[in-house]
């Protein structure tokens, strides 16, 4: 109980001092917590969607076993209507209906704007049915009676302006369909950001499906007292034993739904709780330096605890708890600022578009505990080196002098230990950049990003010896004598100032290495644009979203004046049997003869122009060595939805490319040789040769085509270099931004080692003020040193990334991505940047040590 009230009281003693640790602590811990409310919030959701549009039982089209791939031509699998007959006379069923579903569709307003969701929600188009009524109630007008009337969502039509009588166009594989808006319904559940738009049945069956007579899926609903797994089995047995036909119970719907939205969520789950990972991690440094410096300021006061009595265990228990009560403090601060930070996501996500209803919030009670307990045992953690070093002051402490213990500088066995582990991960990592597969080299990188990482931390305290010299020297012998005090401050404690230093190195040292590589992607892929493609102008999805160009955009674009050629490019499903008995699935890249002018591609054997003749094809250089494939071979090709043929390998392509690294090409007239008309994909993308001269002509003239089809957009190479970058830049900019927390606590721990460093120097700086040294002296000495700080743990930082995103990249070089570019401009902003976080993270701490009154900092014990 002594040792309780004790650690209590220097804990309120002490409140101030450790306020800045307790919000590292809450923010690390609000980042976990916000991360698992949100995605907990989503997934309940979802989980509402899918339970309110799932019927008791669904019967979908069953999936080939041998399906290679997706059809690509905008046309879904469909169930005949006999099917809706037959589910309909099977014991214990109230009625079933047939369903038209379909997301291969663009719908636009009057103006061809695309009202679509911006955040990759599907627009979906179906005909209105009973089983809609489950999670859709008609709010205005009415449901579509014919061709030219459709309804659509309440929250599409507030975000697009949309009211009754306003005139829609959807673009489907079958045509355009346009139509008044005769109906809107709303959402009974929150409807996360897809826009819905509802036909009639006929007409969706003629448009979504392309013919009359069938359904996406068939929807049975139980009469009462009958289970769905009893319903599922009598709907089975009435279809012939559901053969070909796959049946769901309203579970099965909706686990299979959760299934395919779980790996995305997830993604986006664990790469939100790394960034939190590393925040904690640089919370620790800024926790180990607060207890550290507090240990050191009580040396006196712990040693008179020694004499009168108190144990070493007591010393360090009291030192423990006091670390207990900071990690609890900002643990319980941080889950409330972690449900707040959610709410502030579900209202980013909603000015994006997708919608998120505080409604669902969702809390449970592992979110709360798995935040305290990290924010706890973090702490604790990071709290028992200097507890122990607490411990071990001795009943003659309390005779001296408080200061910093006699252990403040690196040791012999540290610096040891921290070389062996830098050359040890620097070996590592040159490995990386020597190995010939992406597997080994993905293994070297990543211990020798960790070797290096924690060896630069070890080695912390020797490298700001070394390093804050040559800074002092560069940077503050011209502020004379302020400049040395600055200097002799920084080099007090090694310890002190390299994990400080260190905090923020991490961040930087990420920074630094992501900016490499999004540098080395930007400059890799605009060096294989240079090189292997030849086509002016590509057609395709707007963001290369894979969208499909339906034949009524494909009939616009080639329309177009001043144009060469065009080259049609489609993807194939296909089941190849190689010569050595191989069997698998792939895609083959159908396109047009003029397809290898459009993208040049070198070979390795044969010649690429030969893979375009009848029954030719051509293999990627790995899969050629791996079934040991030889020009002049015969790969037995079973096309999905056609027939078998036995196609020559004409040509085996250089993996030394980025673009269709690996792709397997065939004529477009041989895959129509060997499939239906109707089986036979959509084009996924399009390209164009100018006629000499008329490139600027050329490009208006795909624009204007292209105009009434806003899903689809025409580029030049300089608009696919400008796209490369701002994909890349937009991701770094989330990178960025997710880091910004670490670095934002480690600012916190620059801000706290000054504040406690001030405290600690009280009577020190009281004297240099009673010898003369102004308050402006002062502030500037606080202020030079928290400079010198900030930029030794840039360079460390800056230094280490480049080194590591420099191995990523020649690891990057073995999928052809060769080009190496150091972002010079964002490093050295980056640089100066760390000067600037120097200057403001003294400002308090100089204008608190500017106000103190001389002689009470004098007398100060």
């Amino acid at each position: 109980m002594t040792v309780w009230k004790t650690s209590r009281r220097n804990f309120l003693a002490h409140k101030g001092r450790m306020a800045l640790s307790a919000v590292a602590v809450l923010l690390s811990v609000a980042f976990v917590c916000g991360t698992l409310v949100f995605t907990d919030t989503m997934n309940t959701t979802f989980d509402k969607l899918f339970a309110a549009t799932a019927a008791d039982v669904t019967v979908r089209p069953e999936k080939p076993e041998d399906d290679a791939g997706p059809q690509g031509n905008g046309r879904p699998a469909t169930v005949p209507a006999a099917a809706v007959e037959q589910a309909a006379r099977a014991a214990g069923v109230r009625y079933a209906e047939g369903a038209v579903v379909s997301t291969s569709v663009t719908v636009v307003d009057s103006h061809d704007t695309n009202i679509g969701s911006t955040t990759g929600a599907p627009t979906i188009a179906r005909n209105w049915t009973r089983n809609d009524l489950r999670s859709m109630e008609i709010t205005s007008g009415r449901v579509p009676r014919g061709p030219a009337e459709a309804m659509v969502d309440a929250d599409t039509a507030e975000k697009h302006h949309l009211k009754l009588g306003d005139t829609l166009r959807t673009i489907t594989a079958n045509g355009d369909l346009v139509t008044k808006i005769s109906g809107i319904v709303t959402f009974k559940v929150t409807n996360p950001g897809a826009a819905a738009v509802y036909f009639d049945t006929a007409t969706a069956q003629k448009k979504l499906l392309g013919a009359p007579g069938v359904f996406s899926v068939v929807f049975v609903t139980a009469e009462s007292g009958f289970s769905h797994a009893e319903l599922k089995k009598n709907v089975a047995a009435v279809l012939s034993g559901a053969s070909g036909y796959e049946l769901q119970t309203q579970k099965e719907a909706m686990d299979a739904s959760k299934d395919s939205m779980a790996s995305s969520l997830d993604i986006m789950k664990y790469a939100m709780l790394g960034f939190a990972g590393i925040a904690f991690l640089v919370g620790i440094f800024l926790i180990v330096n607060t207890f550290s410096m507090l240990v050191a300021q009580r040396t006196r006061e712990i040693g008179l605890m020694r004499a009168i009595g108190s144990s070493r265990k007591q010393v360090n228990q009291s030192v423990l708890i006091e670390a207990l009560l900071l990690g609890v403090v900002g643990s319980v601060l941080g889950v409330g600022a972690g449900v707040g930070l959610a709410v502030a996501l579900m209202k980013l996500m909603g000015a994006v578009g997708m919608e998120l209803s505080t409604g669902d919030l969702t809390v449970t009670w592992a979110t709360p505990a798995v935040g305290l307990a990290l924010g706890v045992a973090v702490t604790v953690v990071a709290a028992y080196v200097p507890a122990r070093r607490a411990g071990k002051i001795s009943p003659m402490a309390a005779l001296r002098d408080a200061g910093t213990p006699a252990d403040g500088r690196a040791g012999r066995g540290r610096a040891a230990i921290g070389l062996v582990l830098t050359l040890g991960g620097g070996a590592a990592l040159y490995a990386a950049t020597r190995t010939d597969t992406s597997g080994e080299g993905s293994l070297c990188l990543g211990v020798g990003v960790v070797l290096t990482l924690i060896g630069f931390i070890v080695i912390g305290p020797l490298l700001a010896g070394f390093v804050v010299r040559v800074l002092s020297a560069v940077l503050l012998r011209a502020f004379g004598p302020v400049g040395r005090l600055a200097e002799r401050n920084a080099l007090r404690n090694p310890r002190r100032t390299g994990a400080t230093g260190a905090a923020l190195m991490i961040g930087l040292a990420l920074v630094a290495c992501l900016s490499v590589v999004g540098s080395s992607l930007v400059a890799s892929a605009t060096d294989e644009l240079d090189r292997s493609v030849g086509a002016d102008f590509v057609v395709q999805s707007k963001g290369g979203s894979g969208g499909l160009l339906v034949d009524q955009a494909v009939k616009a674009v080639e329309s177009a004046p001043g144009i060469e050629h065009f080259t049609e490019y489609k993807v194939v499903g296909a089941r190849l049997t190689t010569p050595d008995g191989a069997v698998e699935k792939s895609g083959l890249s159908a396109a047009d003869p003029t397809y290898p002018e459009d993208l040049r591609r070198e070979t390795v054997a044969g010649d690429i122009a030969d893979a375009y003749g009848p029954d030719a094809m051509s293999v990627g250089e790995k899969y050629a060595a791996e079934h040991r494939i030889e020009v002049g071979d015969r790969i037995t090709v079973a096309f999905t939805g056609g027939e078998t043929a036995k196609l020559k390998v004409a040509a085996i392509t250089s993996d030394d490319a980025t673009v269709d690294r690996g792709a397997m090409y065939v004529n477009i007239t041989t895959a129509a040789r060997y499939l239906p008309a109707d089986a036979l994909p959509d084009n996924m993308l399009m390209f164009a040769k100018a006629v000499d001269g008329k490139e600027k002509e050329a490009y208006d003239a795909l624009k204007d085509a292209l105009a009434t089809y806003p899903q689809y957009e025409v580029r030049n190479q300089a608009d696919f270099k400008e796209m490369m970058e701002d994909q890349i830049g937009q991701l770094l900019n989330i990178v960025y931004g997710l880091l910004a927390l670490a670095i934002i606590v480690a600012v916190l721990g620059v801000v706290n080692t000054l504040a406690l460093s001030v405290v600690e120097r009280t009577r020190e700086i009281g004297l240099l003020r009673a010898i003369g040294l102004s308050r402006r002296q002062l502030r500037r000495m606080i202020r030079l040193e928290s400079v010198v700080i900030a930029v030794f743990g840039a360079l460390l930082g800056l230094g280490l990334g480049m080194g590591w995103g420099t191995a990523a990249q020649k690891l990057l070089a073995l999928e052809g991505l060769g080009v190496l570019e150091i972002p010079w401009p964002t490093i050295l902003t980056v640089f100066a940047g760390s000067a600037f976080v120097g200057l403001f993270a003294a400002l308090v701490p100089a204008f608190r040590a500017g106000r103190m009154n001389v002689l009470n900092a004098i007398a100060t014990d």
